[in-house]
């Protein structure tokens, strides 16, 4: 039984009346995946802008397995003190982690998210010695479009990201950093600049399905449709 915990920010948790691209990462493991999976973690509500909470249960699709850690406003800074009971309670085996912006853009410099970075892998490991993670690089948004010193710091995060996973990744407790989901859009991939529609559901579970079967055999080549 492999168990999946998708880690993240407001991309990952979602807002109500979506799918999220944790029930479309579903949908592609139930087709590919060999053998039995569960998606896990301590969390399964989506956001609710009118409550200005994580309080929604009305996911545009609600049958599947909704277990979660993730955030809206919440990056690794507030992650890394989580993950180990996390990971320990739901005995998580593989980490799709989607973490960076809102630290880049409220929180923490490019240097100190990646400090915040290895914190978290520790943690996990300490948890769990076995666990294997999935990092996926931040995905610029609209502010990035704007803001070229915020531009600067995603793309040092992301040349950090890359090393610190080359740095950290054993054969016990392997490291996989997932190409940036291509194309991606964020005029016809999200529908705010910044969180994921439709197509960037698909788009980003893409980045996570084709890391894990191209370097573990996990699962197969996504197929999924844009609906």
């Amino acid at each position: 039984m492999l168990r999946f915990m998708p880690v993240g920010d407001s991309m990952t948790i979602g807002s109500a009346g979506e799918h999220t691209w944790r029930y479309r990462m579903w949908q592609h493991l139930r087709a590919t995946c060999e053998g039995p999976f569960q998606i896990v973690g301590p969390r399964e509500t989506l956001y609710d802008k009118a409550a200005d909470a994580p309080t929604s249960h009305e996911y545009a699709d609600p049958d599947f397995p909704r277990g979660h850690l993730a955030g809206w406003g919440e990056g690794w800074q507030h992650m890394a003190p989580l993950i180990g009971e996390a990971v320990r309670r739901h005995r998580a085996d593989v980490l799709l982690v989607s973490l960076g912006l809102i630290d880049l853009g409220f929180y923490t410099n490019a240097e100190q998210t990646a400090e915040n970075v290895r914190a978290f892998i520790d943690a996990a490991r300490t948890a769990r010695p076995r666990v294997r993670m999935v990092l996926l690089p931040v995905i610029p948004n609209t502010r990035a479009e704007l803001d070229p010193s915020f531009a600067e710091q995603v793309a040092l995060f992301n040349t950090l990201l890359a090393k610190t996973v080359a740095d950290l990744d054993t054969p016990g407790s392997p490291l996989l950093l997932a190409s940036p989901p291509e194309p991606y859009d964020i005029h016809s991939d999200t529908y705010d600049g910044t969180h994921p529609n439709a197509s960037g559901e698909h788009r980003i579970a893409e980045a996570f399905a084709g890391a894990m079967y191209e370097a573990w055999g996990i699962g197969g080549p996504y197929t999924a449709g844009t609906d």
